[in-house]
């Protein structure tokens, strides 16, 4: 393969997805320009992007304390996830005892339980830090679990025959083995702590400095902004493609050297 063929390869999960976006775009602003759409029902790209403009220190400030909900409830998932899933690891009992409670909270509708947590919580910070984290748990949680089992029964028989310790077993076998699917859950548990957050932010419903980006869709509707409401949907979509893409590339550091999963990518 040359190196041209190389180099496109290389660029094409980034080239193609920005011109199917800008093609999107524009046929969403001729499409919107022909029918002459009112601005109030569905506003054109640039509408979005002016209001984007004209409201940008507002909509800066409520991204930051969305994101920083997000990143404090993703931690939280991932520390407290991972320590379940060795926890699982090194009991099936308690993995039997425990899992289900596991599944429910994940089948447990955040909307429903939010506004009870932020009752008995009474910092509305970190309620809305635990409502984000209870919805990013069960990835981290599954995946570690499902990586830590799934080594290879003759790895396993090899450790054994060299009297290997458990701990030396857990290591070297079994934690490089579960990096692949721990990665996994990470891309899966970062859009869902900041969709927690989101849902959260909207039940809560705070206001003033401390207000997220879901306060701010929420006043644009009561205000009928229709724009300023497409700009704030728009931010947290970025935040989310940014968030995917820091695991992403963070996975790649971890184990795209070494791990057969990402070297067949590069094939």
């Amino acid at each position: 393969m040359s190196q041209f063929q190389l180099s496109r390869a290389a660029a094409l999960p980034f080239i193609g997805p920005v011109a199917v976006g800008v093609i999107l775009l524009v046929l969403w602003q001729v499409l919107c320009t022909i029918n002459e759409v009112p601005i109030y029902l569905f506003p054109k790209p640039t509408d979005i992007w002016s209001s984007f403009t004209t409201n940008l220190s507002g909509l800066t400030r409520a991204s930051s304390v969305t994101l920083q909900v997000t990143l404090q409830a993703f931690l939280v998932a991932v520390v407290t996830g991972t320590a379940i899933a060795f926890l699982f690891n090194q009991s099936r009992i308690i993995e039997a005892c425990l899992f289900p409670y596991a599944i429910i909270l994940q089948v447990t509708p955040i909307v429903a339980i939010s506004p009870l947590i932020i009752i008995l919580i009474k910092d509305t910070g970190t309620a809305l830090t635990v409502c984000a984290a209870l919805v990013a748990l069960f990835p981290i949680i599954s995946n570690t679990t499902l990586g830590l089992r799934s080594v290879d029964p003759g790895l396993v028989n090899l450790f054994r025959a060299n009297k290997a310790s458990r701990m030396q077993t857990l290591l070297r076998l079994r934690i490089p083995s579960a990096l692949p699917y721990f990665f996994a859950g990470l891309r899966i548990s970062s859009g869902l702590a900041l969709i927690g957050a989101v849902v959260a932010e909207f039940v809560a419903g705070t206001g003033g400095m401390g207000s997220g980006l879901a306060y701010e869709i929420l006043q644009a509707g009561f205000q009928l902004n229709i724009p300023l409401m497409f700009a704030a949907l728009g931010l947290i979509t970025v935040i989310g493609i940014a968030l995917f893409l820091a695991m992403s590339g963070l996975s790649n550091l971890a184990i795209g050297s070494w791990h057969e999963s990402h070297a067949e990518g590069r094939r």
